[in-house]
């Protein structure tokens, strides 16, 4: 297993794998979203890969102060065994190499179970309301 850039080519299967996670939304374009972030220098999507398939991912992303992790997802097969803590860890030293001093995530309110996750790696709730507002016109 290896801790990679996510290729091009294999970016169909890490949507395949955040569909079956449930974190896709209808009105996000997940493909969309994995090649914007690929473009940039400010943010990747880290994926684990065995064998070419695609285990785990994490798209991590910074304005140069804070960093923001989404699309964090394992294989259900594999999950419980420590992945989607490695690529959070692996997210957190891909920013931290950039200087970055913060990691903030979002988690949907009815997902308990999640959040469960992120506090036993260190995460806190923040005290803060996320506000968003669509840009695009098709949306």
């Amino acid at each position: 297993m290896q801790i990679c850039e996510l290729r091009e080519a294999l970016i169909p299967d890490a949507v395949a794998l955040w569909e079956n996670t449930g974190l896709t939304r209808p009105w996000n374009d997940p493909c969309a979203d994995a090649r914007r972030a690929l473009e940039t220098a400010t943010s990747t999507v880290l994926a684990m890969i065995d064998d070419e398939q695609v285990l785990a991912t994490v798209m991590a992303g910074h304005d140069g102060h804070r960093g923001w992790l989404y699309y964090v997802a394992v294989d259900p097969q594999r999950q419980g065994f420590g992945l989607g803590a490695t690529m959070v860890d692996a997210a957190c030293n891909w920013l931290t190499a950039r200087g970055v001093p913060k990691v903030q995530l979002m988690v949907r309110e009815e997902n308990a179970a999640v959040r469960g996750f992120y506090e036993r790696l260190g995460f806190q709730d923040q005290q803060v309301v996320v506000l968003g507002k669509r840009l695009d016109a098709g949306a």
